[in-house]
């Protein structure tokens, strides 16, 4: 391995850190359970070390984007003898994430890139307003740790946010384990995590216009979530509105929008809808 990637220096820019745990690495295997029909999507290989162990699965191919050229010529020249890989050499933000069949990987398997999470998680799981390309079975990720406490945060906590709320609407996600600096190489400043995210099916997402006021209600009561929702929504409806709806669903307007559940925030948008339609 040393050789394939002997002329190759961590880059800073692409948030390149090595994981480089065994145990870590058996956890992330274990989690995402990969059997024989299995077709996997790993999102930034590095130098292979996961890379390696999906190819020790079951799993039926493992197909991988990487960024970072330097690197390419060493992953194809460590797993030159594995025809259940493919390599494509680009950003993961851009880049098909579809197999060379061109059909999707039902499993998604990465250490993400600390410097991308956001927008690749929109891409991997959507948003609200926006469904992802493909609808993935399981996703096992290594993220910063700060990002996946904020996924898994329950209502009421310090870190609840709008991203804890458009995460629990479309999918299930929960702990593997916490992931120390001194599992990498070179050691990030901060901890890590992995998680297990399953997507919720396409027939049990919310529908467009519901997702889509969702949306605009978290948008704007997490800009300011230390003020209570009556103070903050009142600037996309009316107080009278607003406490019509609250009064209906049984959710208090003197809440901070962390306070309430994803359910609490699905029901709130609803009513707005529904009042909507009834004014027209």
């Amino acid at each position: 391995m040393t050789m394939a990637f002997s002329g190759h220096s961590v880059r800073k820019r692409f948030g390149q850190h090595w994981l480089r745990d065994d145990a870590v690495l058996a956890k992330i295997i274990a989690a995402a359970g990969l059997q024989s029909q299995d077709c996997v999507l790993e999102v930034g290989p590095g130098r292979g070390m996961l890379t390696e162990r999906l190819l020790a699965s079951k799993a039926s191919s493992v197909h991988a984007i990487e960024v970072d050229r330097d690197l390419i010529k060493g992953l194809k020249q460590r797993f030159k003898n594995y025809p259940r890989f493919t390599l494509l050499e680009g950003d993961a933000l851009s880049a098909p994430l579809t197999l060379p069949s061109g059909a999707f990987a039902n499993k998604v398997v990465a250490n993400i890139p600390y410097n991308i999470t956001g927008p690749l998680l929109e891409r991997l799981v959507g948003r609200l307003d926006k469904p992802a390309e493909s609808n993935f079975q399981k996703l096992v990720l290594l993220l910063q740790k700060e990002v996946a406490d904020r996924i898994l945060a329950s209502p009421g906590k310090s870190n609840f946010s709008a991203l804890s709320v458009r995460m629990q609407l479309l999918a299930c996600s929960k702990e593997i384990c916490l992931v120390p600096p001194k599992c990498f190489q070179p050691p990030p400043k901060v901890y890590s995590k992995v998680i297990l995210i399953e997507p919720k099916k396409p027939e049990e997402t919310l529908d467009r216009v519901l997702a889509n006021k969702v949306e605009t209600l978290l948008r704007t009561a997490f800009l300011s979530r230390r003020k209570m929702i009556k103070n903050t929504l009142v600037s996309l409806e009316s107080f009278n509105k607003l406490e019509m709806v609250a009064n209906q669903v049984g959710i208090s307007l003197e809440k901070r929008p962390q306070e309430l559940s994803p359910n609490e925030w699905v029901q709130l948008a609803s009513g707005v809808v529904q009042l909507k339609n009834f004014d027209h």
